[in-house]
């Protein structure tokens, strides 16, 4: 996989939990107003990071056959991108359509 690569699919799956009123596409909720809050959207996020960085590992075995030891620093770099990438998706859910 490329950089480019992994970066869409990061990108995706930080912008999945604001399109979608269910919990990972699957689950219906059970609420009164038949949308997801602003909570499981972000447990959500934290799940979808892990996975996304499950998957940058598995690629990084893949193809160089090894993994580079990380500090802490990338991982809050990390984490703070796929923040900036969930953006979209959050202006779209808690913004934009509460103003409609």
């Amino acid at each position: 996989m490329t950089n480019w690569v992994l970066l869409g699919i990061m990108f995706l799956a930080a912008n999945l939990p604001w399109f979608s009123d269910k919990l990972f596409y699957m689950v219906p909720l059970k609420t009164t107003n038949k949308t997801k809050n602003l909570g499981w959207c972000l447990l959500e996020l934290v799940i979808l990071y892990f996975l996304v960085g499950a998957l940058a590992v598995y690629a990084e075995h893949a193809t160089f056959g090894q993994v580079s030891p990380q500090g802490w620093e990338f991982y809050a770099v990390t984490s703070f991108l796929f923040l900036v990438f969930a953006f979209p998706g959050f202006v779209y859910k808690v913004l934009w359509r509460k103003a409609i």
